[in-house]
């Protein structure tokens, strides 16, 4: 019980370090260059509290459950030597993430809404909705296909640089040929997808994996996902503009 209070404790004071500069650059400003007082400060102090608590209780979660099972499954997946049950699981996983994180969900709200004051689509929620959901779909789809990649480089041993690069000439390739709308969703998709979900358990299954195969470094083949999951949802979502 000692060593999970102490734990926690040092969570809380990595998040207050981390959220410092932070409040320092907001107040800062707020006082010396706008020279405004900062509007409802209980409401600020309040929030921010929660924002320290919920953040040291989210990455002490990662490091005790999401961390550990993500591992734990790429080795065991490693062991049973089933690359079709790999590859699936390193879809659903990527699709399951995309879907569930909240930067996807309020990036594909605001394209919703920005399409249909541009005349889009029509200005309903079930129009809103019907969009916003296709778009999360098209961004899980897009993970999903990327972690597949990653996992079959990281047991092919192939450079991950060249795959990165042919999958920029092919996104610089499509752009053209995507509605003007479209292009800054999709560009912007290749960011949220890579948060507070997906990234834990990618980079899990990564190393997870590199480290459960002979002749892999964990350092070297271990990383590299990420870039997979921030590349992929940029194509996928250029092409869900084309469609849609």
């Amino acid at each position: 019980m000692r060593n999970i209070i102490s734990d926690f404790l040092r969570s809380l004071l990595e998040s207050v370090r981390d959220l410092a500069p932070i409040v320092i650059v907001i107040a800062v400003f707020q006082i010396l260059i706008l020279q405004q007082p900062i509007p409802d400060l209980g409401g600020l102090i309040t929030g921010t509290i929660m924002v320290v608590v919920g953040l040291a209780l989210f990455v002490r979660g990662l490091q005790m459950g999401l961390f550990p099972i993500g591992e734990t499954m790429a080795h065991a997946f490693a062991r049973k030597g089933s690359v079709f049950w790999l590859m699936a699981f390193a879809f659903l996983l990527g699709f399951g993430t995309s879907i569930a994180e909240p930067a996807v969900i309020a990036i594909a709200h605001k394209a919703a809404q920005a399409a249909a004051e541009g005349g889009v689509i029509a200005d309903n929620a079930q129009s809103l909705e019907k969009y916003a959901l296709g778009l999360r779909y098209t961004v899980g789809l897009a993970v999903g296909v990327a972690l597949m990649f990653g996992v079959l480089r990281i047991i092919k041993g192939w450079p991950v640089q060249y795959m990165i690069i042919g999958a920029y000439i092919i996104i610089v390739i499509i752009t053209p040929f995507a509605p003007q709308e479209i292009i800054g969703i999709a560009y912007d998709s290749g960011g949220v997808t890579t948060s507070t979900i997906t990234v834990p358990l990618v980079t899990a299954l990564g190393v997870g994996l590199a480290s459960s195969i002979k002749g892999r470094n964990p350092m070297i083949d271990g990383f590299g996902l990420i870039a997979f999951a921030s590349v992929t949802p940029i194509a996928f979502t250029l092409i869900f503009g084309m469609i849609v």
